[in-house]
This record gives structure tokens, C-alpha cells and sequence, in this order.
């Protein structure tokens, strides 16, 4: 047996200089031993050897650069624990401004493009009491997000396809939103070591990131209910391009903690 609290020590040595070290090291300890994601959880804890084997076995995962939250098989957003892995992008906590923004709307006819893990689509259909529709060109995101709508009992359809063509003829919302792929060629370039274990098919959006919002603002209008909304995330910088592509409707922009232009509205 050996002390959780050196265990941790040792863990954080091993994955410095990382920021994160200490963050990432105490979230495996707790992990492996089943405990609360808090240091003083782990002051009286003990570990065996087959803990302290497979605690050493995530931190190795962890120092050759595979995301935290693929190791613990989850991640958490708008309070729910969703089921992640290398199926679908890891939701981020900038995307919860994309979700209040729709939750604010209490829309009764919502969509979600490009759903990934669902996270969106999941909270939203959970927290607004709505059924949502969601649709993803990759069948194995679809798969994992639909583990998650069985996994918080959320009313989502979901549909397999390229943006808008994966609908069923005649379908029609209230509200349309997309976190679509919006990394630069540059972008890719400059990813880091994480990042890149997450699927390119969820963040590459062509050579200036804007292929997907192109793409939606030629069709959106098709889908969306007379005074209806559309809302966009998008990357750093991008704010001032989307609305010009999508004028002359009425477009405001909406900051996420960081105070970093995060979401775009659309109203027609």
C-alpha cells in the first residue's frame, strides 16, 4: 500500500511542466480510486498495487498527450457529465454560451447542426423540456451522442448526413444552432498535442475557417420559421467576417467569459 497523497506528488513531477499537472494528476488519482476530485478526499486514502499500476498507466496516457477528459471517459457541460471519447470533439466550456443563448429562446422546434457528442443538443432538450433535432455527418458521433441522450433520458432525434441534407423533407425550426469546424489551415498547424487526438473532421472549416458558415448561409433561410434565430459559434477574429456573409439580416455578436466574441446571432 502506498499513500494516495504521495501518488499525487509523484504524478504531478512526472507531468510537469504542464499548467495542468496538478489538475490533471489529482483528476486520475481520483479516478483510479473512486474518489472526489479533491485533494483533502485523498489525505487519508491508501492505494494497492493494482491502483497504483493503473494510475501509472493513465499518467503515461496522459504525458504522451491524450486529452484528460478521453482518458476519464468524460466531460462535463451545462452540468451534465457526458460519455466522451475519440468519436467526437471534447465539449468546451466557450459552447455553453452557445447553449444558454438557445435556452434563452425557449424554442419549441429547435435544431442542432453538427451535434458531435450531442453535449449541445442533450443539455438543450434536458434544461428546455423540448424535443430537439440534431444531425452529424459522422455516424460514429451520432453513436456516442446518442449514448448520452439515453444516458440523461433526453428527447433528441437524430439524423446522419451533411448539414442541412440529413433532415427529413418539410422539417422546419424555431431556432437553428451550430458549433460547425472552424479552424484555419494555420490553425491545424499550431494545434497542440491534445488537440490533435480529437477528429479533424470536427475542426478543420477550409483555408480561413469559413467553409461550414458559407454553406449554412446559403440554406438556412430554407429551415428556419419566420421569425425565427440562428445561432453560430465561432472562433477568435471571426465575428466581423460572419456578418458581413450574412447580411443584410440583422446579426449581433455575444462574448463568452473570456470576453472573446463567441457566438453569432441571426434573426430573420
Amino acid at each position: 500500500m502506498k499513500p494516495a497523497f504521495a501518488l499525487l506528488r509523484e504524478g504531478e513531477r512526472l507531468l510537469s511542466p504542464s499548467p495542468d499537472a496538478r489538475n490533471d494528476a489529482l483528476e486520475l488519482l481520483a479516478h483510479v480510486l473512486h474518489a472526489q476530485r479533491s485533494a483533502a478526499a485523498l489525505l487519508d486514502r491508501e492505494a494497492d498495487e493494482a491502483e497504483q499500476a493503473a494510475y501509472s498507466a493513465l499518467l503515461t496516457r496522459r504525458r504522451g498527450g491524450e486529452p484528460l477528459q478521453y482518458i476519464l471517459g468524460e466531460a462535463w457541460f451545462m452540468g451534465l457529465a457526458f460519455r466522451v471519447d475519440h468519436r467526437a470533439l471534447i465539449p468546451r466550456q466557450d459552447t455553453e454560451l452557445l447553449c444558454e443563448l438557445a435556452l434563452e429562446k425557449h424554442p419549441k422546434r429547435p435544431l442542432e447542426l453538427c451535434t458531435g457528442s450531442g453535449a449541445v443538443a442533450v443539455s438543450l432538450a434536458a434544461l428546455n423540456k423540448t424535443e430537439v433535432t440534431a444531425t452529424d455527418i459522422s455516424p460514429e458521433a451520432l453513436s456516442l451522442a446518442r449514448e448520452n441522450a439515453a444516458r440523461h433520458r433526453a428527447p433528441v432525434r437524430f439524423f446522419q448526413g451533411d448539414l442541412f441534407a440529413a433532415l427529413p423533407p418539410g422539417e422546419r425550426f424555431d431556432l437553428i444552432l451550430c458549433n460547425p469546424p472552424y479552424l484555419t489551415a494555420r490553425d491545424m498547424q499550431a494545434l497542440q498535442t491534445e488537440v490533435k487526438r480529437e477528429p479533424k473532421l470536427a475542426l478543420y472549416g477550409g483555408p480561413d475557417g469559413l467553409d461550414f458558415y458559407r454553406r449554412i448561409r446559403a440554406a438556412f433561410t430554407r429551415f428556419l420559421l419566420p421569425g425565427g434565430t440562428l445561432l453560430l459559434e465561432m472562433g477568435r477574429g471571426q465575428a466581423e467576417a460572419l456578418a458581413a456573409l450574412f447580411a443584410p439580416y440583422k446579426t449581433q455578436a455575444h462574448k463568452d467569459l473570456n470576453g472573446i466574441l463567441r457566438v453569432l446571432e441571426v434573426k430573420i
